[in-house]
């Protein structure tokens, strides 16, 4: 199975590329600094990589990304680079929810052993708020106690975790919230630095693709939860024809 995954959805751009072989299994990795600069080196990256593995597009079983929560500017960029690529060369799409991926990322990173697991998965919204999800992992297989959703970090809760199964706290929202989150959800819980990472995608994605979650590439989209904050180009051009028809009234 060969499978290419990204997310610009953090201030972290990340590419990982799986390629099966005959010498077995290869996952090579991307990291860089992510913002505006994403937009302009994740195409060359993808490039480089697939050139580098001897891999082309069309050879790819699926294209992931971090679909969301994240950055609006971040979630719209990696969304339009896989349909572009996934489209051109007739490969699915996978969009994988970005609060799980960090989730598998801390799972890996902290318990990569364990055969059950709960994980609240933290990714900074600004604006002085946070995206957040419960996740149960359960040998090999996950599953979503809480959907994604947006608060604030002091009001953060703890959630019911079943005795004898860790309990772990993952994302980017330890520092900069520091002096926010509640003092009663943090002993309870393992806490993680974790993102969205690419190699985390890989990881999910064969699970996805058994489970009939690919998609053309048309159909690919992503998921803002704060989606009325930054106004589409639409919006934005009705506001203003609507301005003007009342300013000619």
């Amino acid at each position: 199975m060969n499978l290419l995954a990204l997310d610009t959805g953090t201030e972290f751009l990340s590419i990982a590329l799986r390629t099966d072989g005959a010498e077995g299994t290869r996952v090579v990795e991307h990291h860089s600094a992510g913002g505006a600069k994403a937009s302009t080196d994740l195409i060359a990256a993808i490039l480089q990589m697939l050139a580098d593995a001897g891999v082309g597009l069309g050879q790819l079983d699926a294209i992931c990304f971090g679909s969301g929560p994240g950055s609006f500017t971040g979630l719209r960029t990696a969304c339009s680079v896989v349909q572009g690529l996934a489209f051109g060369a007739g490969v699915p799409v996978l969009a994988v929810d970005s609060l799980l991926a960090v989730a598998e990322d801390a799972r890996f990173r902290a318990a990569p052993d364990a055969s059950t697991l709960q994980v609240t998965a933290l990714l900074d919204a600004r604006m002085d708020e946070m995206y957040t999800a419960h996740y149960s992992y359960t040998l090999g297989q996950w599953e979503t106690l809480q959907a994604s959703t947006l608060l604030r970090p002091q009001d953060l809760g703890v959630p019911g975790v079943e005795a004898g199964v860790p309990h772990v706290l993952a994302g980017n929202v330890f520092t900069v919230y520091a002096d926010r989150l509640p003092a009663q959800a943090l002993p309870s819980a393992q806490v993680v630095q974790a993102l969205p990472m690419a190699a985390a995608m890989l990881r999910l994605a064969p699970a996805m693709l058994s489970a009939g979650l690919a998609v053309d590439a048309a159909m690919a989209m992503p998921s803002y939860i704060r989606d009325k904050v930054a106004k589409t180009t639409a919006e934005r051009e009705a506001e203003k024809a609507a301005a003007q028809a009342v300013a000619a009234a």
